[in-house]
This record gives structure tokens, C-alpha cells and sequence, in this order.
């Protein structure tokens, strides 16, 4: 189980039910709520955070704010035990964050930072006039 929490370019209500709509047709999805001060969904259940996204941002602007754990632990160990287990989740954070940059970049390759360059000489299809 995730909680995966978006940030969606919304404006009104009946974007936000075809939002709602669209997620709910995932594989996996558990429960949907939407925050329409904020702009935040935040989709629950056995989903990939990529699906969602790239569902949402066939219509909408959409920004991956967090991953996660659907249930939040409680927290009753004592103040050494936090802050060594911060570190440890930070960590595990910033490598989930980059294991899904690196999954969605994958995904989507239009935003490589690679050009190609084609010259008039290489291509004897081109017109130039000299």
C-alpha cells in the first residue's frame, strides 16, 4: 500500500471529477481525496505513482509532491531512536525520489537533454541556396 500525494493545476469542480474519474480507472486504487485548497490528490492503494501521473498529465499539469507508506507508524520509541531512524528514512526518500525521476524519465524521453544536429551536407534531400 502507497499514499502518493500530487500536486494537480486545477480550477474548478468539474476538473477536479474528471481528475477523480480518470485515477479511479488505475488497477490498485484504494481510496481517492482531493484537496481543492491546496490543489493536492492523494491516491491510496497498490498503485505506481508513474501510472497515476501519466494519466493526469494527458489533461492537467501534475507534480509528484510525495510517496510513501499509506499508514503512518505511531511514534512511542524514545528521542535516540527518532533521530536515528530519521536519517535512515531520509536516505530511503531521496532514493525513492530518484528511483522515480529516473522511472518517469524512462517514460517519458521528450525531455532528454540530448540534440541532434543534421546538417544540410548530410541530408541530400535539403534545399540551400548558396
Amino acid at each position: 500500500m502507497k499514499k502518493v500525494v500530487l500536486k494537480l493545476d486545477l480550477h474548478d469542480d468539474k476538473g477536479k471529477q474528471k481528475a477523480m474519474k480518470a485515477v479511479s480507472g488505475l488497477s490498485g486504487v484504494d481510496s481517492i481525496s482531493m484537496d481543492m485548497k491546496d490543489k493536492k490528490l492523494t491516491v491510496i492503494g497498490d498503485v505506481d505513482p508513474v501510472d497515476v501521473v501519466s494519466k493526469l498529465r494527458k489533461q492537467w499539469y501534475t507534480e509528484i509532491l510525495t510517496v510513501g507508506p499509506a499508514k503512518e507508524e505511531k511514534k512511542d520509541a524514545g528521542k535516540k531512536d527518532e533521530g536515528g531512524k530519521k536519517d535512515g528514512d531520509k536516505k530511503k526518500e531521496s532514493d525513492q525520489i530518484a528511483e522515480l525521476v529516473k522511472a518517469y524519465n524512462a517514460y517519458n524521453p521528450h525531455i532528454t537533454p540530448y540534440y541532434r544536429v543534421v546538417s544540410a551536407e548530410e541530408n541530400p534531400n535539403s534545399c540551400v541556396i548558396c
